[in-house]
């Protein structure tokens, strides 16, 4: 079933694919091959295949849940779904016939709005190309530093969605975004959480919360991080900051 979310910028997950491979350093600290790991040693059914020892681990094989498919169909109130909080739908390992079957069941539910994050943006561009993406899917791209804000944002613009967004968490250094903010439709800022996370310097959130407010781009900031993803709060400059892509302002 779907799942009611604490992620504060969305309201409800939906994972018809769970498993991941890490790609970059922003994935050393998973939080999801944690509890992955959690889950098989459980016996959750949907965690049992195990990924590669180097880049995944226990119950995060990558794993298509044909039975997943049309659960958003059955939810009636409009609903922000964020896509595959435990895995990747542009994993190499997710099959074309899955994702245009993912993406039949966003499209036949216009009433909810779906966030997809990936890692893998060249991908998620091949696929949308030839392809109508309807207006309800938000499509992003997660960077945590400048080097692979340059290799991802680029390809993220290559993708024709109503709705383009970039999530910088964990943000691990400095970025500058003034080569595609104009770009973007929203762009979320946020710190590690776990026993190991890094720490996120103040002057790094600053600098995007400032480029977005200058592009008048919604600007949302998710948490310090620390070893629990609430420990260090979400204030920043005495406030905190909410905004959210709106349909006049999207891209």
């Amino acid at each position: 079933m779907t799942s009611r979310s604490a992620i504060e910028w969305t309201e409800m997950t939906w994972n018809p694919v769970t498993g991941c491979d890490r790609v970059s350093p922003g994935c050393e600290n998973c939080y999801a091959q944690t509890l992955a790991r959690r889950l098989k040693a459980m016996g959750n059914p949907r965690y049992q295949k195990d990924g590669r020892t180097r880049t995944s681990g226990p119950g995060f094989g990558v794993t298509m849940h044909w039975d997943k498919l049309q659960e958003p169909l059955a939810r009636r109130k409009p609903t922000m779904f964020f896509v595959n909080s435990m895995s990747d739908l542009f994993h190499d390992h997710v099959s074309v016939a899955f994702i245009d079957r993912v993406f039949e069941t966003m499209a036949a539910t216009p009433r909810h709005t779906y966030q997809v994050l990936t890692k893998r943006p060249r991908r998620m561009a091949s696929f949308t190309t030839d392809r109508g993406i309807p207006d309800n899917v938000w499509l992003g791209t997660s960077v945590e530093n400048q080097e692979w804000s340059e290799r991802r944002v680029p390809l993220l613009l290559q993708v024709q969605a109503r709705v383009r967004f970039l999530s910088c968490e964990p943000l691990l250094g400095p970025v500058d975004l003034s080569p595609w903010i104009s770009d973007l439709s929203w762009v979320i800022v946020g710190g590690e959480s776990g026993p190991k996370h890094r720490q996120m310097e103040v002057s790094w959130v600053r600098s995007i919360r400032d480029q977005c407010l200058a592009a008048g781009v919604p600007f949302f900031f998710k948490q310090w991080g620390g070893r629990t993803p609430k420990a260090g709060g979400r204030i920043l400059d005495h406030r905190s900051w909410d905004d959210m892509p709106s349909a006049e302002g999207a891209r």
